[in-house]
């Protein structure tokens, strides 16, 4: 790790979390890291750099009520900051829904029977009988009934203190939390929606997600370039920009 790296703690934390992140699926439900990246910690100020223009998406799978929810979820699990753009200009939402439309969501690439055991090792596949789609309809369903039960509005109407304080109640899945969810235990939605925005965040862009390069960039992987290998042993920043698997370059 370069000396910049040091006082650089979302940097770190997201470049950790790499290790965590299959190519298109989930691994487990047991994840950790804190749902704020650091947030109150001082930063490295960096150069301001253009925003993110992303195009306009239209989801195929979420309703207008769960678009809100995914986009408002995302903005906080990797936020904006002086370092550059969050997940959500990163263009996590829509790799989440384009997701909900593949063998994945569904649970194919699994094997789907029970006996079902929640308190399995990791190693032991998918523990649930619920499958990424169905998780995310129910968990959304159930945070929004949750959130109106406390003052008459839905999560993504909240201020962005209450849904913070939301977030980080799901992450910990347990006392009045838990209560108001009887279709899913809200800590795997929890760990499901922040792995997914992880994905999304450092995904190819042809995923839909990562867009510009972002995540790459702030990170410093070269992405799809054909042959890097005479700079993996020097310890200092790769200096060419990401390059896409369409050859798009940061």
């Amino acid at each position: 790790m370069s000396d910049q790296d040091q006082d650089n703690p979302r940097r770190d934390f997201l470049r950790k979390s790499l290790t965590l992140i299959p190519v298109v699926t989930v691994a487990s439900t047991g994840l950790g890291g804190s749902v704020l990246l650091a947030a109150s910690e001082p930063v490295q100020a960096r150069p301001a750099k253009a925003p993110v223009v992303s195009k306009a998406y239209e989801p195929s799978y979420f309703t207008a009520q769960e678009w809100a929810f995914i986009n408002a979820a995302v903005a906080h699990l990797i936020p904006a900051d002086a370092q550059g753009p969050g997940a959500l200009e990163a263009g996590a939402p829509e790799y989440i829904d384009r997701q909900m439309n593949t063998p994945y969501a569904s649970g194919a690439l699994w094997f789907m029977q029970g006996p079902f055991n929640a308190d399995a090792a990791p190693e032991m596949g998918w523990q649930s009988k619920l499958v990424p789609k169905e998780i995310y309809r129910l968990g959304i369903a159930a945070t929004d009934a949750w959130s109106k039960a406390f003052n008459g509005k839905s999560f993504a109407d909240q201020d962005s203190a209450t849904q913070n304080d939301m977030l980080k109640r799901l992450e910990a899945g347990g006392g009045e939390t838990a209560a108001h969810f009887n279709t899913v235990p809200p800590k795997m939605f929890f760990n499901l929606l922040l792995q997914n925005t992880k994905e999304g965040f450092f995904c190819d862009p042809i995923h839909g997600g990562n867009q510009g390069m972002v995540g790459w960039t702030m990170i410093g992987f070269p992405g799809a370039r054909a042959d890097f290998m005479d700079w993996v042993e020097r310890n200092e920043p790769y200096p060419f920009p990401a390059v896409s698997i369409r050859g798009e370059r940061a």
